[in-house]
């Protein structure tokens, strides 16, 4: 079996670049200390988070010289995500740790004044020679889309990288064009992510492993090149144990799981399956959220991390997890583990982002009653200062409260299309923690902009009036939600119909849309939504079977 060697040097989800690259029929061997980059004939330098954080690690542990010099002997090299970002002069994320310098540039932030930032979902690789597409460089294609997180990139700027010899494959966000990839000689980089880009990711991999960097394709006509960050589709799985101590997935009205009759959680399915099923039909990302809720704790469930192992060996787009992810008590060792701890334990199973609930509300409140501040202790804070704010995505579960007025609370209101029982016109929501069993005296807006402020990255945006109701997703809340904050946006709750999807996408600006019981019971499958928002002229990615 071939070899390929992979240099760990920084935090992140390393598990599904190596499933990827094994279900290739490829071994990975890993370089562990710099006197083992030599003995590599293809090396990968992956990275996620910080460019100060991972750079400063890579050249601390004593790498920078031995993966110049693999570079400059000829062999095979690429880099993901910060992998790329390394190999440029630097970053206005930390100005003072010098990149590389190979390639010529230096990364600047997403402007966020009409975008959500981290740019998060998929997106175009398109191949550029003097500033017009060109053949594939190593199987990209301009029909494919490609997962993208992250908040610093390249800005692209016509003919300065191709004057040194770089072929470069571009994106566009919003207004700005940056570097998706590049390639030179032995060096192949991607700012997006190929192991969670599904067989599009694929067939980038197997063509660095291969070495088939000018893999051309068919007439550019026959294939659509529409630009910019897809709408995602993102099939969630709610996951709790049964009677019996089996792993299930399950879904209910307002939290409630058990069936009418009979009083048995209601089984839709089996968790690795599932997951597996919403990928073959196109799911942007799958979230699994545990809500047994680790009544022990998350580091003695070990049969949801090994659904997070079974599922990332095949399921090839971005996993979320949720549930449990806090300061934790381990009863056998009697010490508290943080959460960081907690989180890694995922990210090392396979999970791509942690999702915090309840912690997030207890945290906001705090840091409300400290007069606004930071103290770097909170589970989002260590998480995303350790992983990057793209890995940590806050649920929030709030619950509509009518008032007659908006200066009846001093909470923020909104000025509704749907009174309430006594004709109230005004409502604001409340934040709640346990499934929706507790209300708090916080509203949606300060949770949002409080768990912004700590690192987080995005906000999984449930609604509990509209959670089972299939009647579509409470717009007036996630228009004031995305009104509030600059992070992305995941709709959820009420969804029934493709309709609902449609009409989110369409009517307010949020990133991404979630469906569960729609898909769970086979009422719709993501692909018939998928085919559905395309009718309606939005962008989605479609699901590619082979590579």
């Amino acid at each position: 079996m071939p070899v390929v060697h992979l240099l760990d040097y920084a935090a992140g989800n390393i598990r599904s670049l190596v499933n990827a690259i094994e279900k290739l029929g490829w071994q990975v061997e890993w370089v562990k200390t710099p006197a083992d980059v030599h003995k590599a004939e293809k090396l990968i330098l992956p990275g996620v988070g910080h460019f100060g954080h991972c750079l400063t690690q890579f050249a601390n542990a004593g790498y920078v010289e031995p993966v110049r010099e693999h570079i400059k002997s000829g062999k095979p090299f690429m880099g993901i995500c910060v992998g790329l970002q390394a190999l440029f002069e630097g970053s206005s994320e930390n100005p003072a740790v010098p990149g590389l310098g190979i390639a010529r540039g230096r990364l600047e932030r997403f402007d966020n004044s009409n975008k959500s930032v981290p740019h998060i979902g998929w997106n175009s690789a398109n191949t550029r020679k003097d500033g017009s597409q060109d053949v594939s460089i190593y199987g990209m294609r301009p029909d494919s889309k490609y997962y993208y997180v992250h908040s610093y990139a390249v800005p692209y700027k016509k003919g300065e990288l191709e004057k040194d010899g770089w072929t470069v494959a571009t994106a566009r966000y919003g207004d700005e064009e940056f570097v998706g990839a590049i390639a030179r000689d032995n060096i192949l980089a991607t700012q997006f992510h190929p192991e969670k880009s599904g067989a599009a990711g694929q067939r980038v991999l197997k063509a660095f492993l291969e070495g088939n960097r000018h893999a051309t394709i068919k007439d550019l006509t026959e294939f659509s090149t529409q630009e910019g960050l897809t709408r995602r589709v993102i099939a969630c799985l709610d996951v709790r144990t049964n009677d019996q101590g089996d792993l299930v997935v399950t879904k209910g009205d307002q939290y409630d799981v058990r069936e009418k009759s009979g009083n048995a959680v209601r089984n839709l399915g089996k968790p690795v399956q599932k997951a597996q099923q919403y990928y073959e039909q196109g799911a942007d990302e799958v979230t699994f959220l545990n809500i047994t809720s680790f009544r022990e704790t998350p580091l003695r469930d070990l049969p949801m991390l090994e659904v997070l192992r079974q599922a990332s060996a095949t399921v090839f787009v971005p996993l979320t997890i949720g549930g449990g992810i806090r300061d934790t008590h381990d009863p056998e060792t009697g010490k508290t583990v943080p959460a960081l701890e907690v989180a890694t334990l995922y990210f090392q199973s396979g999970a791509d982002k942690v999702s915090i609930g309840s912690d997030a509300v207890t945290a906001a409140e705090q840091y409300f009653s400290s007069g606004r501040t930071l103290t770097g202790k909170t589970a989002i804070e260590s998480i995303s200062q350790a992983y990057g704010a793209q890995a940590v995505v806050v649920s929030i579960d709030p619950k509509r409260v009518y008032v007659e007025s908006a200066e009846a609370t001093p909470h923020h209101t909104v000025a509704t299309s749907y009174p309430g029982p006594q004709g109230e016109k005004y409502c604001w929501y409340a934040c709640t923690v346990k499934g929706g069993r507790e209300t708090r005296d916080l509203d949606v807006i300060q949770l949002a902009t409080a768990v912004e402020a700590m690192g987080a990255g995005e906000l999984l945006l449930n609604c509990i009036d509209k959670d089972g109701t299939n009647s579509g997703f409470d717009l007036e809340l996630i228009r004031s939600v995305k009104a509030a904050v600059k992070i992305p946006v995941i709709a959820s709750s009420g969804a029934g119909n493709a309709a609902h999807f449609a009409e989110v996408f369409q009517n307010t600006n949020v990133d991404a849309a979630l469906g569960a019981g729609m898909f769970h019971r086979g009422e719709w499958t993501v692909k018939q939504v998928k085919e559905e928002l395309q009718k309606t002229g939005l962008l989605v990615r479609r699901f590619e079977e082979d590579i």
